[in-house]
């Protein structure tokens, strides 16, 4: 009886240790969203950007180990008209031509208590690598983890709106960033 009381205990602790161990590290475009609100002649401006990509590791058992990318086509912005999608692909502002693609890659994810993190990493943008921190929070939602958070970004340390552009009082320096990213658990 002692055997089998012992073996059962052991099967439990298996099976409760595999449960938890869950990776979320399929990147699901299509249920996440990047926007941003930025500010015209004290006028809230809101756009989104169509296309990114990200790589993702969040084991939530392990938040520590996570690992993230994030690769965003910067000539898919939505800023509102063409004219504008226009202007801030240009020479000016994101210099897509040139620099199609921003980057963030994190370095470190600090657990906060609860379903709250940070998150800190190196953003490029226009060649210039910054550090940025992130306050991240992470639902899970069934198979899929799902991550979101918003940060401020100041233009002006990466150049984006150059010469006639770079008054801050036709257009902030801050713009809100806002990020939703969605991953499922690779099935085995």
């Amino acid at each position: 009886m002692k055997f089998s009381q012992l073996g059962l205990a052991c099967a439990l602790t298996i099976v409760l240790s595999t449960a938890h161990a869950i990776e979320f590290n399929q990147f699901q475009p299509g249920k996440s969203a990047l926007s941003f609100v930025s500010k015209q002649m004290n006028v809230p401006v809101e756009g989104q950007f169509k296309s990114f990509r990200s790589k993702l590791s969040f084991d939530p058992a392990k938040p520590a180990a996570a690992k993230a990318e994030l690769e965003i086509d910067l000539a898919s912005i939505d800023a509102g008209s063409k004219d504008a999608n226009d202007e801030v692909a240009s020479k000016a502002w994101f210099n897509t031509k040139v620099f199609p693609v921003a980057k963030f890659v994190a370095t470190s994810v600090k657990p906060l208590g609860g379903n709250r993190f940070e998150v800190a990493g190196k953003m490029t943008i226009k060649g210039k690598t910054l550090d940025l921190t992130a306050p991240v929070t992470q639902r899970q939602d069934g198979n899929s983890a799902v991550f979101e958070g918003s940060l401020v970004l100041r233009r002006a340390d990466y150049a984006i709106g150059e010469g006639m552009w770079a008054d801050f009082g036709t257009v902030a320096n801050e713009v809100q960033i806002k990020f939703r990213l969605v991953a499922t658990a690779a099935t085995k």
